[in-house]
């Protein structure tokens, strides 16, 4: 084993021996070079005044070279910003203005001992940083019923883990804590379990209420208290769409601090809060009491971005931090908050209208992008291609019962005639 990689696992042996075992095969071997190209260039960085050969970039004119072409384009930015390489970890400014975001809309975190966000290729990257650095085969990841397909691919396909599903819903709708309690505390003969939270959740559009929230804390406790190792994922893919009364803040808070079996890790991004999809910015941040630990396990997830995608793209982490600093982005975040909860409200108000009989129920929805209907006389599939074929309207078939609506992307005057059609689709299928 390299030793840069020994004195990382070193110390969480000595500060967090918990999160050490929690660690898989590639999570204990992995480590950030202290002696690459990276490093030495950003030595050669502060002292190379004459002549700097380090990094594999061009440069003209005492900046990065580029084409006017491109920068035409891009003329508000500085090209020191858009065209060399970014750092690893992320932009610094950026790291530090996600992280005052993260403060400032989660108050459960004040006072708590959390790393600085790291930059990600997205949410499905920092996901799967996590699935390298503790999953290996075999080793059980817990999530609901109602879920994101890529988990499957990101734990089980790629790092061979097994999959353990509880229902997301009790049978009155609410969040089924108890559920998850009993798929953790089954885990006790393993020792260890990865669970991933994702509020709002796709594909239903539902963030539990505050004392479901309570309730899901506590089932972590249990299985911590009980002597399970586990690594919790809160997936926030769609953090701070909150249309009604439901959890406002990230669960990580809750969970910093909370026991030392239990490792929080909040995977979250500029993706979908900041509608930037094509930009792929993302953030990995851990919580631990020991600062020490917190920078190996920092230096862990580096050493698995370097050994995969070097680095992430820096126009865009440019872009998304020039956005958090501009006095106009609460405004104009707001109203486009104001814009979805308004496209959600009128997808309720449709739905509760008692125009479309007994074809169908939907589940609970008050966050998000989506909303799921829960079909009672046709297969799911079978409505999706016929809605596809015949009314060129395109949605999600999830199983044999339930059907995706985005409708985050159809404008609030176009929500009727949507749930219209697909009502005439069932009909035209029961014949």
């Amino acid at each position: 084993m390299n030793p840069l990689a020994q004195q990382l696992n070193n110390t969480l042996q000595e500060e967090t021996p918990h999160v050490y075992a929690m660690l898989s095969t590639l999570g204990k071997q992995i480590y950030f070079p202290k002696e690459g190209i990276l490093s030495q260039s950003a030595e050669a960085g502060s002292k190379a005044k004459k002549y700097n050969a380090t990094i594999g970039i061009a440069t003209e004119g005492k900046g990065p070279m580029h084409l006017s072409i491109i920068q035409d384009t891009l003329s508000a930015y500085q090209p020191k910003d858009l065209y060399p390489y970014a750092p690893p970890q992320g932009k610094p400014e950026l790291r530090t203005a996600w992280r005052n975001k993260m403060l400032q809309e989660n108050p459960s975190l004040e006072g708590k001992s959390f790393g600085n966000p790291m930059v990600t290729n997205a949410l499905t990257h920092g996901l799967s940083i996590v699935a390298d650095l503790f999953a290996d085969t075999g080793d059980v990841v817990i999530y609901p019923d109602k879920n994101w397909e890529n988990y499957e691919l990101t734990f089980g396909i790629r790092r061979g883990a097994e999959i353990v599903n509880f229902p997301l819903y009790t049978a009155d709708y609410k969040f089924n804590s108890e559920g998850l309690r009993e798929a953790i505390l089954a885990q006790q003969d393993k020792g260890k379990a990865i669970v991933v939270l994702n509020f709002p959740n796709n594909p239903t559009g539902y963030t539990p209420s505050i004392e479901d929230g309570n309730a899901i804390i506590a089932a972590l406790q249990a299985g911590a208290e009980a002597g399970i190792k586990l690594v919790v994922v809160t997936d926030d893919a769609y953090f701070g769409l909150f249309f009604e009364d439901s959890l406002q803040e990230s669960l990580f808070g809750k969970l910093a601090g909370l026991h030392p079996n239990i490792l929080p890790i909040k995977v979250d991004g500029a993706t979908k809060e900041e509608y930037v999809w094509g930009f792929r910015v993302g953030f990995i941040t851990f919580a631990s009491e020991s600062a020490a630990a917190l920078a190996a396990l920092e230096q862990k997830a580096l050493g698995i971005i370097r050994a995969t995608i070097s680095s992430c793209s820096h126009p865009s982490q440019t872009f998304v931090l020039h956005a958090l600093n501009s006095p106009e982005f609460e405004s104009q975040k707001l109203e486009k908050f104001n814009i979805m909860k308004g496209r959600a409200n009128k997808v309720k108000s449709i739905l509760d209208s008692g125009k479309y009989g007994d074809v169908w129920e939907y589940y609970p929805f008050n966050s998000g992008y989506f909303m799921c209907l829960k079909l009672n006389t046709v297969d799911a599939d079978q409505l999706r291609v016929h809605l596809l074929d015949q009314y060129q309207i395109g949605t999600i078939a999830l199983g044999q019962t339930d059907l995706r609506v985005a409708f985050s992307c159809i404008e609030e005057e176009y929500l009727q005639d949507l749930f219209d059609t697909i009502y005439q689709g069932v009909l035209d299928l029961q014949g």
